[in-house]
């Protein structure tokens, strides 16, 4: 049974577009009282539907620096200690464990050429890290993230 129904995957909806809306707004999109948006906050954060909230960068900020896909191979075994060493990128916007022959992919996002050649030489040089292949972003063709 999906502990989702629809008013939460609306209003999930409306928080994924707009973490910071009031309340109050929310209630009136939702046509419900803003305590029965107060109450679903709260109990989707206790379950942990909502992980957190964080800052998504608009147009200007996405538009600055460089970004580039790169796929790594790891040591069998390693890949949880690989992760953690990961996570201490802030180049990072994203790290996903994929099929074939690479173990990961990551999303980075660095301000010059000479900033993503550092942050990949850093990767590379992590102890169980075989093997790494970075695609530069030329340009995006469609985006449907919103």
């Amino acid at each position: 049974m999906d502990p989702l129904d629809d008013l939460d995957r609306q209003l999930l909806t409306l928080l994924q577009a707009n973490a910071r809306e009031a309340t109050a707004t929310l209630a009136r999109k939702l046509g419900v009282a803003r305590t029965t948006v107060v109450a679903r906050i709260a109990r989707l954060e206790k379950t942990g539907v909502i992980g957190g909230y964080g800052v998504r960068l608009g147009k200007p900020g996405e538009e600055k620096g460089l970004r580039a896909y790169c796929a790594l191979q790891v040591e069998p075994k390693v890949g949880p200690a690989v992760v953690k060493r990961l996570g201490r990128f802030p180049e990072i916007e994203e790290l996903s464990a994929v099929s074939g022959i690479w173990d990961y992919m990551l999303l980075l996002r660095a301000e010059s050429p000479e900033r993503l050649d550092q942050v990949l030489d850093e990767i590379g040089a992590i102890e169980g890290v075989k093997q790494t292949t970075t695609a530069v972003m030329l340009a995006r063709k469609i985006d449907r993230r919103g």
